[in-house]
């Protein structure tokens, strides 16, 4: 645990000590002054997408169910080539109309600030989802890396205490400075997982799958078409996630800060080079799953470090659970960030006309990464999950903003009242088809919802185009 706190508290003043005085200005605080390079964005963005879950959640499906969780290898194959194609794009229309937030984008789109309004508060309820998945992952590592004589629950309050602090004073800039650490650290912390604990069990990787494959066969194949995460299950989910990977508000918030549009497209080109991070994991999970047996439920998701706890100096376990304990701060703090800045330019300036000046949005910015953090940590103390599943509910939400982007950008008909319909059906179909699942034939619940939502826009606006939806238009623009 002093390993863990040393890096932490190293890596939040490095970052201030990069950034030196922040200011007061929204855009430098909220997106980097617009000026990230490609090495910073890269990092930062990096660090926002391979976060506790590539750290704890891959490996943790890989020992307690297996070849479902290679869908993660075909989102890295897709999402990219998507970032590449609309990326640019969504940077070039930032820019142009001076954009802030996430839902800045709905808002100058679609000619509604009560629309952007909207999805600043569905958005905001996502991130706050997602910040779980942190917490959740947190929790685990700590409360290994505490041996057992530290509550896990009260260091992850104290460390997302410092990273709430960090955030309220370091702003975008200083987290990219972050990642930078954190992602060096991600990377040893992954090549030991990954194949360290093989070569010490087993003598190589190869050897580990060979005794993995001859003791759970089942592990290395996916389900039957119809089955709970059959095939059907991983083509949806895999799609899903394609489309919907690069559609969040840190992402978004992330390329709004890059200074170029040449920087988004060069930073789209080597972000694959993150998921070298992926299959280790598979490595890390079988591994335990041969060593350590029988573990159940959220537990798998510990199992690799629960490894190195028991046959591993605990120096070693102190520098694995230190590069665990930045993945999830901060992602946390970029999405607390982000999340904070729409809560304040969308809801409080755009509707209730508070917070115009400069200093003042900058200061109720930071006020809203305070609540948004308490609120987080109130809800992490009541919901508890799997990191996998937690993971799966965020993007079931968040992927149904897609058509809103995407055929905002790409789709010149598409008007205001087909995607505000679009949108919110597949909200509550994301999360009722999530609580309340239904018999999909296998379908990932977020790519059916996905698809009714992307359905709506389609049909209404191609009736809208049609004359016959008319009306409706000239409705909508008198209120």
């Amino acid at each position: 645990m002093a390993i863990v706190a040393a890096v932490v508290l190293g890596t939040i003043a490095f970052a201030l000590l990069a950034v030196r005085r922040i200011g007061s200005d929204p855009t430098q605080f909220i997106l980097g002054g617009r000026s990230l390079g490609p090495i910073l964005l890269w990092v930062l963005m990096g660090g926002e997408l391979y976060t506790t879950f590539t750290f704890l959640g891959i490996a943790g499906w890989a020992y307690g169910r297996g070849a479902e969780i290679y869908y993660i290898l075909a989102v890295g194959g897709g999402a990219y080539i998507v970032a590449y194609l609309y990326l640019p794009r969504l940077w070039r229309y930032a820019k142009e109309r001076n954009l802030l937030t996430f839902a800045d984008f709905f808002a100058a789109r679609y000619g509604s600030k009560p629309f952007g309004a909207v999805t600043a508060l569905i958005s905001t309820c996502t991130e706050a989802l997602a910040l779980l998945l942190y917490l959740t992952g947190l929790q685990i590592i700590l409360t290994i890396a505490g041996l057992g004589a530290i509550n896990g629950t009260h260091a992850v309050l104290i460390a997302f205490g410092l990273i709430t602090l960090f955030v309220f004073t370091a702003g975008l800039r200083g987290m990219a400075w972050a990642s930078i650490i954190k992602d060096t650290l991600m990377l040893a912390g992954i090549a030991i997982a990954g194949f360290v604990l093989p070569i010490a069990f087993f003598g190589s990787p190869s050897a580990m799958l060979a005794h993995a494959i001859a003791a759970r066969p089942q592990a290395f194949a996916v389900g039957a078409w119809m089955a709970g995460n059959g095939k059907l299950w991983y083509m949806s989910t895999a799609i899903l996630n394609v489309v919907g990977f690069f559609v969040g508000v840190n992402a978004v918030a992330a390329t709004y800060s890059a200074k170029s549009e040449q920087t988004v497209r060069r930073n789209a080109i080597l972000l694959p080079l993150y998921s070298v991070m992926l299959v280790p994991m598979f490595f890390a999970g079988y591994t335990a799953s041969l060593v350590l047996p029988g573990l159940h439920g959220t537990q798998s998701d510990s199992a690799y470090l629960r490894v190195l706890q028991a046959h591993f100096p605990l120096w070693l376990l102190g520098i694995v659970c230190a590069a665990g304990t930045l993945a999830g701060l901060l992602p946390s703090a970029t999405r607390l960030l982000a999340a904070a800045s729409q809560l304040m330019k969308n809801v409080l300036g755009d509707i209730f006309n508070l917070a115009k000046e400069g200093p003042a949005q900058t200061w109720v910015t930071r006020g809203f990464i305070v609540l948004i953090a308490l609120v987080a940590l109130l809800l992490w103390v009541y919901l508890k999950a799997s990191l996998v599943d937690l993971l799966l509910f965020v993007y079931n939400g968040q992927a149904q903003f897609v058509p809103g982007i995407l055929f905002g950008l790409f789709w010149n008909r598409v008007s205001l009242v087909p995607v505000a319909i679009g949108l919110l059906v597949g909200e509550v179909a994301a999360l009722g088809l999530t609580i309340h699942p239904l018999p999909l034939a296998g379908l990932n619940p977020g790519f059916a919802a996905l698809a009714l939502n992307a359905s709506i826009v389609v049909i209404l606006t191609l009736l809208h185009s049609n004359g016959t939806f008319g009306g409706l238009h000239d409705l909508r623009r008198e209120v």
